[in-house]
């Protein structure tokens, strides 16, 4: 009987809490697995509850790149199935000043909550091996430069070395604490990215708060966003325009990582994939893994 084709997985953001997550769902499959990040190598303790590497990590090349700089990283594309975009900023350093003290709470919020900010020069329009700046004039990274134009970079160059599938982790929805911006660059992405590169299979991963035990300060608020998800369902979702992402069933890391591990393999999943369909995604995942 002939063996399986192993599939090659690339995951930009590898490092971080979901994406790392990715990767070991990726490992567990037997795939050809590539992480790339800033840093390489994820910090365990930050994404796990120990310090030290877990054995599947082996199995996951480490790679250190740019995203905003696609020399860097390019060539690890070459041959892949699937290009995974899990990385982005949930709240922008003007926002962090104010919560840290650091910054005027006037002004800070006013230039947090600004109806929009500078991204980068136009990835649509910009050379292949042209790096991607902050346009913003003290250089502050945005949510549309890391939301938005960094996935729509990191999608061009996947079509460009005729990747079939694209996978960008966005969101199910805002909150009334965030700023605009950060939903809207999100859909913003999506929307340019469906548009501008047609031959991608595009899939576009909404899920909610996400938590995990190896990060206790999460389970709590996965609680309290538990509830006011089921407070929502029971007005028949009248309450998400006030609650955003809050009003969203949160879910587990591994659920969502599973979830898209089998979106590759399943060729008719594309567009966007909300929180019901993640969960059937990972159960369906978890059947798989029975057999």
């Amino acid at each position: 009987m002939a063996q399986a084709v192993k599939k090659k997985l690339v995951v930009c953001g590898g490092n971080g809490f979901l994406g790392s997550r990715i990767c070991k769902a990726a490992a567990a499959r037997g795939w050809d697995v590539t992480s790339i990040s800033r840093s390489g190598e994820p910090t365990w303790s930050s994404v796990t509850s120990s310090p030290n590497a877990p054995e599947w990590s082996k199995q996951v090349q480490w790679q250190s790149a740019n995203i905003l700089h696609p020399k860097t990283y390019a060539s690890y594309l070459e041959n892949a199935d699937a290009v995974v975009h899990s990385m982005g900023i949930l709240l922008e350093a003007d926002y962090k000043g104010v919560l840290q003290g650091k910054e005027p709470i006037w002004s800070g919020l006013q230039r947090a909550f600004s109806s929009t900010k500078m991204g980068s020069q136009n990835p649509l329009e910009e050379k292949e091996d042209v790096e991607l700046k902050p346009q913003e004039k003290d250089g502050q990274v945005t949510y549309e430069l890391m939301n938005r134009d960094s996935a729509i970079v990191l999608a061009r160059e996947s079509s460009a070395k005729k990747v079939p599938t694209f996978i960008y982790i966005s969101a199910a929805a805002g909150a009334p604490i965030l700023p605009g911006r950060y939903i809207n660059t999100k859909r913003a992405a999506e929307t340019t990215i469906s548009s501008a590169f047609p031959t991608l299979r595009s899939i576009f991963i909404r899920p909610g708060f996400l938590y995990d035990s190896s990060r206790s300060f999460t389970m709590p608020l996965a609680a309290v966003t538990g509830m006011g998800a089921l407070a929502n369902s029971l007005t028949g979702g009248r309450l998400t325009f006030l609650m955003g992402a809050g009003g969203t069933k949160p879910l587990k890391a591994d659920t969502v990582a599973e979830a898209v591990v089998e979106s590759v393999e399943d060729v008719a999943v594309k567009g966007p994939v909300e929180v019901k369909e993640i969960e059937e995604l990972a159960n369906r995942a978890w059947r798989r893994g029975m057999l």
